[in-house]
């Protein structure tokens, strides 16, 4: 294979593809390639754990691409216990501390429990994302019995997992010093999860497997006994003083503690795949752990695996509480057309941090977007961005994902949106006179509810055009001679029908007419010191300030009856 991302042969190589080539290779020739994803419904499921999900979608499609069978499953770790309460909730919630995600109740009262209520979101914008997976509840996993051969035997195995992670206790797992504050956060919490082995040297206290109260449903109990020949364990509850035994063999109601619950996973499902982030990846971590457990123990491999690295954003004005003061998917896809958003994750390898901007940015980004749909149009000028256009437009379940039929620019949608008050009829009138012929305002979506929204939600207040209610009347008493004939022509050529060429012929004509030329001349030097001058006249007459929107485009928006008003006529 040639360097620089190309095949000898000229195909595009990128991170996926080589992804790709390693899960086959894991799975053998001519076997199903699984590749999974896992996560804990704890919290809102932001823009960094996003990557979670897409990076083995990605993989999944390049393989079903090239024809290879292919399952990407995932796994809601949702019979995690819920370990905090977070701003917002009601501090009662702090009883249900340690019991599973989903047996606590949504403080919301719209979902089903805790762990419902922050995976619905996501799964909606995953399937306006287009990822398609097979989803699995830990909860339903463990409580079914489906995991009692596994549990049995790491029960049995537990001195040889005992050494295992004894080797690796001492490693520590940090932050380090360049990481951001969410970044930090979600490590802390990551951390938190592995090490949920107790402290105590004892061996019963460092049981692998650890039950729910049947008391009061918290995992705070201690392991005080287990009876080899009748697999009953023994514990007694620090939260609720309870004593009671379970029976592994027919008993569901505890799970596996993290470092041995993974690895047993990946064998279970036989997964070829799976990215992590790089907290899982450090010395003494899960997946250090993991690829010596899963071979002694549960006779797999690991999986081949990718880094990813942290996605951070910028620009947010606002957000809602529910998003617990981060961006998730569902915020990202109010303003990015849903192949954008993936465009994001597929175009830099994981192991890349990069920002999610919701600010002016976007709109730069939406240029960058259309300008790469242009060269990947062209099969001549194939590479490893193209490429990525590709793999973010369309998916090989549902073909091309939602754009508009007639793409607007975004900076001309957000604009119009913004003086036009989000009226899409409006809108519709102006972007069909702006050069972009459509049949309806349907042709414009996704992307101008998307842009409307982005005007109402990231856009300052004070970088919004206010349109004057009422006439500056004493700024009109001020005009001097060259403004007040100034005014006199654009009123008098002011075209009624909501033309944009005859506006924008008006709006600059207006000076040269005043000098004695004509609308089709060139302008002076003279003539453009004019243009410049009478440009801000009206933007202070017509919004109150120095600038603003494309002249035309503002006078098209608010019609010709309220320009006239506010200009004094």
């Amino acid at each position: 294979m040639a360097r620089g991302g190309r095949q000898s042969q000229g195909n595009p190589v990128d991170w996926v593809t080589r992804a790709a080539d390693d899960a086959v290779r894991h799975a053998g020739e001519g076997n199903l390639v699984t590749v999974a994803s896992g996560a804990s419904p704890s919290g809102p499921i932001h823009l960094g754990n996003l990557r979670e999900f897409i990076t083995p979608h990605f993989v999944a499609e390049e393989l079903r691409r090239r024809g290879v069978a292919v399952r990407h499953l995932h796994s809601w770790d949702d019979f995690d216990r819920f370990r905090k309460v977070p701003a917002g909730v009601p501090a009662e919630w702090a009883d249900h501390i340690g019991r599973p995600l989903t047996a606590v109740p949504d403080p919301w009262e719209c979902h089903a429990n805790w762990a419902e209520h922050f995976k619905a979101p996501l799964q909606d914008a995953l399937r306006e994302l287009g990822v398609e997976m097979e989803e699995i509840s830990q909860t339903e996993m463990y409580t079914s019995g489906a995991y009692r051969e596994q549990v049995l035997r790491s029960v049995a195995r537990r001195d040889d997992i005992e050494a295992v992670l004894a080797a690796h206790r001492t490693k520590k797992v940090s932050a380090g010093e360049d990481a951001s504050a969410q970044e930090a956060a979600d490590l802390a919490e990551s951390v938190a999860n592995e090490e949920d082995v107790p402290a105590a040297t004892d061996a019963i206290a460092r049981f692998p497997y650890r039950p729910y109260c049947r008391g009061c449903s918290r995992d705070t109990v201690t392991t005080t006994a287990y009876d080899e020949d009748t697999t009953t364990l023994s514990y007694t509850c620090s939260s609720c003083g309870y004593e009671g035994t379970t029976d592994l063999s027919t008993d569901n109601d505890g799970k596996l503690v993290w470092k041995v619950d993974w690895p047993m996973r990946w064998a279970y499902e036989s997964v070829n795949f799976e990215p992590a982030g790089r907290d899982h990846m450090t010395p003494g971590s899960s997946y250090t752990v993991g690829t010596e457990i899963v071979s002694t123990i549960f006779d797999w491999r690991a999986p081949a695996r990718v880094i990813y690295a942290f996605v951070g954003f910028a620009g947010v004005q606002k957000m809602s509480s529910s998003a617990g003061g981060v961006p998730t998917a569902v915020d990202a896809l109010r303003i990015l057309e849903a192949p954008m958003l993936r465009w994001l994750y597929v175009r830099r390898a994981p192991t890349q941090a990069f920002d999610i901007d919701f600010g002016p940015a976007v709109v730069r980004l939406y240029d960058e977007w259309d300008a790469l749909g242009r060269k990947a149009d062209d099969p001549e000028k194939a590479d490893v961005a193209t490429l990525a256009w590709h793999r973010a437009s369309a998916t090989a379940s549902a073909g091309p994902l939602p754009t508009p039929s007639v793409p607007v620019p975004f900076r001309t949608l957000s604009s119009v949106a913004d003086v036009t008050a989000g009226s899409a009829d409006l809108i519709s009138r102006i972007v069909e006179s702006s050069g972009f012929p459509h049949d309806s305002v349907s042709d414009l979506e996704p992307r101008l509810s998307k842009a409307m929204q982005w005007t109402v939600e990231h856009v300052p207040a004070d970088e919004r055009t206010t349109v004057r209610e009422a006439p500056d009347a004493e700024r009109l008493a001020a005009l001097t001679e060259d403004e007040e004939l100034w005014l006199r022509i654009f009123l008098d050529r002011l075209p009624t029908d909501g033309d944009l060429e005859a506006v924008t012929s008006v709006v600059y004509g207006v000076p040269k007419v005043a000098r004695g030329l004509g609308f089709e001349d060139a302008p002076t030097d003279q003539v453009k010191a004019d243009q410049k001058d009478f440009f801000r006249l009206l933007y202070h007459l017509l919004v109150a300030a120095e600038r603003g929107p494309r002249l035309p485009t503002l006078v098209l928006a608010l019609g010709p009856e309220k320009v006239r008003r506010l200009l004094g006529a």
